[in-house]
């Protein structure tokens, strides 16, 4: 019998498989299809003080092994997340989510943190200072260390509960704001986020995505994820939830090998609705496979 099991700053989870923010909604729609309770848990849609309806479209592309979007943290903000569809998530979903938070400002961050801190549901909170396509957003916090840092001091003073600092890849040195988030109190680090990628049209021979650029994901930055985990692992002695083009049981232990102790699946729940659900259950099998009896004796064993 292998274990499965691990623990992001308290917060046990039965498997390391967590469905990334942005890619699985609130899971209502996912929960229709099978018994999501099976998940170690899910970061829900990234959550914003007010609401925000999103980038104009297109704001999809696909392209060779993954996809481009820029969809800019549609949501109907952290008030109505609060009194609509956490209440709604407690029927199908028995164990505590991972709350994803953005915001455009310092105040911004602590005002969502501050409020989602009294939820009972959830159970470690995911502050995204990365994401590319919300104008003066995430990128300026998540391209600077200092700027990392003031977030992380900000949301720490207001919250409880684990706080997971999600790290841009599109920045110099990834190990250097994950030191910075880690000095400044995160209980761990989420990465990568998406790489900043275009498409052009060669019929239009114009950008296809209205934005014009937005954020890669998907099998091809799978290399640049284990690298970076790889890296930051070296740097901080906090726990990492690591993503970025996972899409087997196989990508889940490189990554766990890498530095990851929770392994987030984003772009390929949009082409597998079911791809959570079978990683999970291949896992033991994969597993075994390897000779590997405990995930937890695994996290950074390629160092």
């Amino acid at each position: 019998m292998v274990d499965t099991r691990v623990n992001l700053s308290g917060l046990e989870l039965d498997n390391p498989i967590i469905p990334a923010s942005g890619t699985f909604g609130y899971g209502y729609e996912f929960s229709r299809l099978y018994d999501i309770n099976i998940l170690g848990s899910f970061s829900f849609k990234g959550t914003t003080k007010e609401p925000r309806f999103g980038n104009p479209t297109p704001r999809i592309a696909e392209c060779t092994s993954g996809m481009i979007n820029s969809v800019g943290v549609q949501n109907p903000g952290v008030d109505k997340v609060i009194s609509e569809e956490l209440p709604k998530m407690k029927t199908f979903f028995k164990k505590k989510v991972i709350a994803n938070i953005s915001g455009f400002s310092i105040e911004d961050y602590a005002y969502t943190c501050e409020k989602l801190d009294t939820e009972e549901q959830v159970g470690l909170i995911e502050v995204n200072i990365s994401c590319p396509n919300v104008h003066n957003g995430g990128m300026s916090f998540g391209a600077d260390a200092k700027n990392a840092a003031d977030v992380t001091k900000a949301v720490k003073a207001v919250t409880k509960k684990p706080v997971y600092i999600k790290l841009s890849p599109n920045v110099t040195d990834i190990a250097e704001i994950a030191r910075a988030c880690e000095n400044a109190g995160a209980d761990g680090i989420s990465m990568i986020n998406t790489l900043l990628g275009m498409k052009i049209d060669l019929k239009t021979k114009k950008p296809v995505i209205a934005n014009k650029m937005g954020g890669f994901s998907g099998a091809a930055i799978k290399p640049v994820a284990v690298r970076m985990i790889y890296q930051v692992y070296d740097a901080v002695n906090i726990p990492i939830i690591g993503m970025g083009g996972v899409e087997t049981a196989e990508d889940v232990i490189e990554l766990m090998l890498a530095g990851a102790t929770g392994v987030s699946v984003g772009a390929a729940n949009l082409v597998n609705p079911y791809v959570c659900k079978d990683i999970i259950e291949n896992l033991p099998v994969v597993m075994k496979k390897y000779g590997i009896s405990s995930l937890k004796e695994i996290i950074g064993g390629a160092h």
